[in-house]
């Protein structure tokens, strides 16, 4: 019953479901979550804090940075079959679109940085070894 509690009530906010959502793509940092979700950093943490309470999401610490994942299949089924649950209704919500685009956006964006900061560091190669 505690567990069934914990997953509705951590599912019964907006922004929570956003996240988790966020995160049927893959493990996220808690600055990329802050950012997709457009909330204060205490805000996004303490909503991230009941997802994990609710054993929905796990946690990662990597020096000064959190990241957070969802729940491995083999935790509790009640947490997988609520999983499945969110991901089958909101598959085609708007919002839930929106949060994919961001994503991947982000990505295609710090990839384009990185080939471009990959052809500056080559062209300057090149250079260097003109000179030598």
């Amino acid at each position: 019953m505690r567990d069934f509690l914990a997953i509705t009530k951590a599912l019964a906010d907006e922004s929570r479901v956003r996240a988790t959502m966020a995160l049927a793509g893959g493990e996220l940092c808690l600055c990329q979550l802050i950012e997709l979700l457009g909330l204060a950093p205490s805000t996004v943490s303490k909503h991230m804090a009941i997802l994990h309470r609710a054993r929905l999401v796990e946690t990662r610490k990597d020096g000064r940075w959190i990241y957070y994942r969802l729940a491995k299949e083999d935790g509790l089924a009640c947490v997988a079959a609520g999983l499945d649950w969110l991901g089958e209704c909101l598959a085609k919500e708007p919002q839930i679109i929106i949060i994919k685009l961001k994503k991947i956006k982000k990505l295609l964006l710090n990839n384009l940085i990185l080939k471009a900061n990959f052809k500056y560091i080559l062209r300057n190669f090149t250079l260097l070894c003109q000179f030598q």
